[in-house]
Order: C-alpha cells, then sequence, then structure tokens
C-alpha cells in the first residue's frame, strides 16, 4: 500500500471529523458484557498468593461479592503445574495447591458457607481446572 504524502484540506477535514465520531468502529468489549452470566460475575486471579494469602483474600471476595448481589465469582487458581510442593515431603501434594486448599478453605467456614450454593470447576472456556466457580446465594 502506499502512502500519500501530501493529504489535501478535503480529506484532512474528512478524518477530522471521523476521528470526532468514529461510528462504524466495532467495539470488542461491548459484546463481552452482553451476556447476562458475565454481567454478573466477580473474577479475580490468585497466581502468586500463599495459601494463607489467597483463603483471606478469597474470604474477603465472597463477603464483598455477597454485599454487592453478585451471583458468581471466578476464581483464578492455575492448576498447580509450578508448584514446588511435590519436593517437600511434609506439605501435601494436593492441599499446598491453591486449586484444592482454596474450595476447602471455603467447605471448612462456616460464615463464608451461609453464602455459598456451590463451588464446582470452571467451564473449559472460563479456565476448566485451573479455575473455580463459587456461585452465591440470593441474600
Amino acid at each position: 500500500m502506499n502512502k500519500k504524502k501530501d493529504l489535501s484540506k478535503e480529506d484532512k477535514k474528512t478524518w477530522e471529523t471521523y476521528i470526532k465520531n468514529p461510528s462504524d468502529l466495532f467495539d470488542k468489549e461491548k459484546n463481552l458484557f452482553q451476556d447476562k452470566k458475565r454481567k454478573e460475575r466477580f473474577k479475580y486471579d490468585l497466581h502468586g498468593y500463599s495459601l494463607d494469602e489467597a483463603n483471606q483474600k478469597v474470604k474477603a471476595i465472597i463477603i464483598s461479592c455477597a454485599n454487592e448481589n453478585y451471583k458468581e465469582i471466578l476464581l483464578i487458581t492455575g492448576k498447580g503445574l509450578h508448584s514446588t510442593s511435590d519436593k517437600d515431603s511434609y506439605v501435601s501434594k494436593e492441599f499446598s495447591k491453591l486449586k484444592y486448599s482454596v474450595p476447602d478453605f471455603i467447605k471448612n467456614n462456616n460464615d463464608l458457607n451461609k453464602l455459598i450454593t456451590s463451588i464446582t470447576d470452571a467451564d473449559r472456556i472460563d479456565g476448566g481446572e485451573g479455575a473455580i466457580l463459587i456461585r452465591l446465594k440470593n441474600l
């Protein structure tokens, strides 16, 4: 494609008018939020958190989302593939990973259980085994 060296005054005016109101541009973000489930879902990534930090953050998120009337929380935990817990014989290989410890923490906390209807692995499109979907009760 060859570039024009000098734009005419008419071309410049047309371009400036278009920049002020680009009505024919496609907004890809707009379609993401048209799905009703997405509007009512809170998403948070727990990568980089220790087990204790993640559990405390999850507790705060669940309480906050329940107060804000969200229906779902999507927590990205990862699959634990890069976890170094396999090297430590005194650490559980499963419950030292966020994908296992976070649901266990929630299930063992009575205050959080009152706010939740279910905890499942997320759909594949949302992260599959590397994410947890928490459905909240309508309070």
